[in-house]
Formats: structure tokens, C-alpha cells, sequence
């Protein structure tokens, strides 16, 4: 059967229970849609559970059917990590056998004054915390001093927040290309964040001027190889921020789920071809890393509500692909990622709705994508076309 367009959509940190490596991240019992599901008494996802999530872990509310309309199974991450990029790349064919840099105890004096150097002030904070209190923390002295406020997470990340009245978007972004040029080496963090805010004291809130500067993948990915045979590649959401604006033919940013979902079912219209992509990341950004269970629930019950937009605008041609990156499980103990087996749904009307069982690793994805589209496979992965009814 011939695949025209393949439409992948990454629920930004939707896991699906714990790996069997995650005491080693200190994850032990994290299950983000089991956990949330417990936690709310139940959810309402007619769709994602017709397609069989609730086959995959526990999911109060939303059992496993006797006839899944897809072929489901969960994956297991092979690379070192639970970030964003790690789980990105590797669905698209890079295992990383050492997880990118963190510090949870702020960055080395050395980093933090050849930044301040470069860029001609000094900077606030420099430690591990949430975006959202540390603004509230340190942005009045922002706001008198117009000094940067850096900061990172559990992730491999170098964030800096500033009021965008106070120091101008193109400065913010300049000043993390200045810091993306020196975090290299044993300093090359993941992603450097551009963190905009505005308000007043009290009552700062964050913008959807973010703007993520990733590492360049070490190697070819699917989306590389799927441009370089001529294939259009869309990236929805955060996708070109991740994959540092490589192997797309067309970017299209959003500030937050709705804005892609919205985007992706326009974007049906207009590439009848190729590979979208898209990445949901309110799940993560504003639910998930906040603990906010009940926010989480509803963000995902509204997706599960729009996804049938999605199906109804899908041809004979057409395959989507449902996954997610790593965990970020809204009832744990902690506010950081959860390493996390992820769901793999696909439909489509040729699509034998099989269980793909246990699969161990994302990179079994963007193979599979890429022997659809007739390309150069990819360095991991197995495809899954023959066991998806699609030929040989």
C-alpha cells in the first residue's frame, strides 16, 4: 500500500508507566496517564481510547477495547535521558549513549562570567528552579536593573527569562545565541531557552515568544533524509527549535495546543504530501512540570476531542502516527520528567489494528517512517510496515 503523507503528533510527556530504569532516575512508580487517571477518578478519551491507550497501562475511565481501531504498543527510550531532545531525536533515529549535561546545583562560576562578559552585564539567579517562581522571585530586581535572570532545571537546560519591556525580544534572543555559542563541550547543554515575560510585580506571566536554540543532531535523522529525497517536512510547534531548524521544508510556531491542533488540521489541507510534524507541549510546559493534574486531564480530553477533525480530513493515503517523548507525571513527588515508556498509536485505513507490543526503542518510529517514503534507512529502529498491514 502506498503512504502519501504521514501526519506524526508527539503528546509532549504523555507517558505511559515506568521503565524498568527508572530508579536510576529517581522515577520509581511514575505512570503519568495511569497516575492522572487515579488521581481524577477517571478521564474521558473516547478517541485515544478506541485506538487503545488504556491497553497499554491502567487508565481509569478509559479501558482497553476488545477491537482497537489502531495498532498500539508502548516504547521503551534506548538513549540516556528524558528530555525533550533525547526523545525527539530518537524517534527520528539518534540514540544517545551519554544524556546531555545538567546542573542542578547552577552553571560553573567561569560559564556564568564569560556569559556576563559577552553580553555586557551582570546576571541574577543562576540555579535550578521553576520558571514561574523564579520571575516571581527575581523579576522586580530584573525590571530595576535590566540584568538577565539565567536559571536551569532537571533538564539539560540554560534558560534566561527577561520582561519584555524591559529588555527587547531580538536582545533576549541575541543574548542566547551568545550563550548557545559557548555552552559546548562538557557544557553543552540540550536546548538554550529564551523565557519572555510581562506584567507587574505580583503578577508576571510568561509569553509565547519562547524560543528554544537545540543542539545540532550529531547525525542524519529521518528528517534529514526525508528532505534530502525531495519530501516536504512540516514542523508544528516546537519541532524547528528542537531539531535546530533542520531537515524542514516549512516551520509553523504555536503558543500552546490549541494553536496546533488548529494548525495541523489547516495544514491537512495544504500539504497533501510528506510528513507532518507536530509537538503538543502544554501537557508538559504548563501541566505537567506545574503538578497540575486537573489542568493536564482537561488538556488532554480537549486534544481527544479535536483529534476527530484530524481523522475526518485523512485519506486513503494518509498514516498518523500518536506518541509521546518521556513522562512528566502531574501527581509524583518531584516536578521534573519521568522516565517513562511512551505510547505508540497508529491509524489508517489500511492499518492492521495489531498489538505492537513492547517496543524497544522510539527510533522503530522514524524507521518505519522512512520505509514508508522509500529513503535511506535510518541507524536505529525496525520498521513496523509489515506488521502494520503496509507491505514489505
Amino acid at each position: 500500500m502506498q503512504i502519501e503523507r504521514v501526519i506524526l503528533i508527539v503528546l509532549d510527556s504523555v507517558g505511559v508507566g515506568e521503565l524498568p530504569d527508572a530508579s536510576l532516575y529517581g522515577d520509581e512508580g511514575s505512570n503519568t496517564l495511569g497516575n492522572l487517571a487515579k488521581a481524577l477518578g477517571g478521564l474521558q478519551l473516547p478517541l485515544l481510547g478506541s485506538f487503545g491507550i488504556g491497553c497499554l497501562t491502567e487508565v481509569a475511565g478509559v479501558p482497553c477495547p476488545q477491537k482497537p481501531l489502531a495498532a498500539y504498543g508502548k516504547m521503551a527510550e534506548r538513549s540516556r535521558g528524558k528530555d525533550t531532545t533525547t526523545g525527539h531525536w530518537e524517534l527520528t533515529g539518534i540514540i544517545l549513549e551519554n544524556p546531555f549535561p545538567v546542573f542542578s546545583s547552577g552553571f560553573p562560576p567561569e560559564l556564568i562570567e564569560a556569559f556576563a562578559k559577552a553580553i555586557g552585564r551582570p546576571v541574577l539567579g543562576n540555579v535550578k528552579a521553576s520558571g514561574t517562581e523564579i520571575i516571581r522571585e527575581l523579576g522586580p530586581e530584573h525590571q530595576r536593573t535590566g540584568f538577565p535572570i539565567v536559571y536551569t532545571s532537571a533538564d539539560s537546560v540554560w534558560q534566561i527569562a527577561a520582561h519584555e519591556e524591559v529588555v527587547p525580544l531580538e536582545t533576549l534572543y541575541q543574548w542566547c545565541e551568545t550563550a548557545r555559542r559557548l555552552l559546548t563541550g562538557e557544557y553543552a547543554v540540550g536546548r538554550v531557552i529564551a523565557r519572555p515575560f510581562v506584567g507587574e510585580e505580583g503578577a508576571y506571566v510568561r509569553t509565547a515568544n519562547r524560543k528554544d536554540y537545540s543542539l545540532e543532531p550529531p547525525q542524519p535523522t529521518l528528517l534529514d533524509h526525508l528532505v534530502g529525497a525531495g519530501h516536504e517536512v512540516l514542523g508544528i510547534g516546537k519541532i524547528s527549535d528542537i531539531f535546530a531548524g533542520r531537515g524542514l521544508t516549512a516551520t509553523i510556531k504555536t503558543g500552546d495546543n490549541d494553536e496546533g491542533m488548529k494548525e495541523l488540521i489547516l495544514a491537512l489541507d495544504d500539504f497533501p504530501r510528506g510528513l507532518i510534524f507536530v509537538n503538543l507541549v502544554d501537557f508538559d510546559m504548563v501541566y505537567g512540570h506545574r503538578r497540575n493534574a486537573e489542568g493536564y486531564a482537561q488538556a488532554l480530553e480537549k486534544v481527544d476531542r479535536q483529534l476527530p477533525q484530524v481523522l475526518e480530513k485523512m485519506n486513503s493515503k494518509d498514516l498518523l502516527f500518536i506518541v509521546a517523548d518521556h513522562g512528566c507525571d502531574p501527581t509524583y513527588h518531584h516536578t521534573d520528567h519521568t522516565r517513562e515508556y511512551v505510547p505508540l498509536l497508529v491509524y489508517g485505513s489500511g492499518v492492521q489494528p495489531v498489538n505492537l507490543g513492547v517496543r524497544e526503542t522510539f527510533a522503530d518510529v522514524g524507521q518505519t517512517i522512512a520505509d514508508l517514503f522509500g529513503v535511506e534507512a535510518l541507524a536505529a529502529g525496525e520498521s513496523l510496515r509489515a506488521r502494520l498491514g503496509l507491505g514489505s
